[in-house]
């Protein structure tokens, strides 16, 4: 019996490469370490579900505790890893984890503001359980809301927050919402759906700031030089990769740790998966790219997996992703990436509508918010390899109609 594997960190991604491990056969050790006191759990219903107040945390976890220890997984909590050495990692308690094989899925970050007064009390991130019960606990007393940010988590916990009845501001930098991730049109149809359940969305807007006093925020200062009074503030700008213990193993990172579609890492023996990598687009086999989601985290996982045993198996699967804003679902299916051309099905006005995305004719993706059939079409379609004709996707008929064979390009 050799070392086993070690995977660090207690995310989606870590968990799945443990339990792919096992699924495939594996019978050394395995070694989960994660820095939260707690076992691993989801982290999608803390922007949403978990903030109404009633949910059961119990809930959020992966596995029960005793399931890892029947799967002959240890699973170390609340440990952090400090220090490396010629095949052993040692942490925060001292401990010393001997490997053959190492897994990194040390996750993401919050962005924080660089700004005066980002420290006082009432200015939150949300990234973990910790967060979020920090953030539930004040927002239940809080009336009047900031977000900071106009991306999935931000408009997330708007919606929330308008749910309890809260005054809820958006302030966004750029000059729409979503900006990064889906078409103007998107963009344009959640400012006004927000803007139409009470939220007031403020848009080209930098924050510059916090005042407060007694060390707790009351207001925030943006560069227009003028002021929102406010009783919490979420800032959520992004997240930035982990990879300080990859760089000291002396891996390739480039804004992030830098994977192949085996989620193999520039030194044999390990890899890396999650919110942490960035990878070739999926599709492709091109760039760089960084994909935050469930769906890409366990895709990434698996195929590190195979990878650890010798069974490399490229993650060639179709990208999804997921928002709920309240009574708004949005789904994503593919990368709408360098796209030169949209069509809009149904009525934006209506609040159920998809955009179908396309480049030189060739079907990229589909943004579908309460139209779920289109979505499931799309999704469909990009993993056979099937096409949508464009001047045909805006028809009002079945998208699984309309599937053909590929376009040329």
């Amino acid at each position: 019996m050799g070392r086993g594997t070690v995977v660090v960190g207690g995310g989606q991604a870590g968990v799945q490469v443990a339990l792919e491990l096992r699924r495939r056969g594996e019978r050394e050790g395995i070694t989960v370490v994660g820095e939260e006191p707690r076992a691993p759990y989801q982290r999608p219903p803390l922007s949403k579900e978990f903030l109404a107040g009633d949910y059961d945390v119990g809930r959020l976890a992966f596995r029960k505790p005793e399931y890892y220890a029947e799967a002959g997984i240890d699973l170390l909590t609340g440990e952090r890893v400090v220090d490396t050495g010629d095949g052993v990692l040692v942490t925060d308690r001292g401990r010393e984890l001997p490997y053959d094989r190492l897994a990194l899925a040390t996750g993401a970050a919050p962005r924080r503001l660089a700004v005066p007064g980002a420290g006082l009390g009432g200015v939150h991130h949300l990234r973990d359980l910790t967060d979020a019960f920090g953030l539930r606990e004040e927002l239940a007393r809080a009336r009047r809301v900031v977000v900071v940010g106009g991306g999935f988590v931000g408009l997330e916990v708007a919606a929330a927050a308008r749910a309890q009845g809260k005054e809820v501001t958006v302030v966004e930098a750029a000059d729409r919402l979503l900006g990064r991730s889906v078409a103007p049109v998107v963009s344009e149809f959640y400012r006004r759906a927000h803007t139409r359940r009470g939220t007031v969305v403020r848009l080209s807007a930098s924050v510059t700031g916090f005042d407060g006093e007694y060390g707790r925020m009351t207001g925030v200062l943006l560069d227009d030089g003028s002021r929102l009074p406010a009783d919490l503030v979420l800032v959520g700008v992004g997240a930035v990769p982990r990879t300080d213990l990859a760089e000291r193993l002396a891996l390739e990172v480039d804004g992030g740790i830098v994977v192949d579609a085996c989620s193999r890492t520039s030194r044999p023996g390990v890899v890396a998966a999650g919110d942490c990598t960035v990878r070739p687009h999926p599709r492709t086999g091109d760039g760089r790219i960084r994909l935050e989601s469930v769906p890409n985290a366990l895709a990434q996982a698996n195929a590190a997996a195979a990878t650890l045993l010798g069974q490399e198996e490229a993650d060639t699967s179709v990208p999804w992703f997921w928002s709920h804003q309240g009574d708004l679902t949005l789904q994503i299916a593919g990368l709408s990436t360098g796209y030169d051309h949209c069509v809009v099905r149904g009525a934006p006005d209506e609040e159920r509508f998809s955009v179908l995305y396309y480049r030189r004719g060739e079907l990229l993706a589909v943004d579908a918010v309460n139209r779920p059939a289109d979505y499931m079409a799309v999704r469909r379609a990009l993993t056979v390899g099937a096409h949508i004709p464009a001047d045909a996707a805006g028809a009002e008929v079945p998208l699984k109609t309309l599937f053909c064979q590929r376009t040329a390009v």
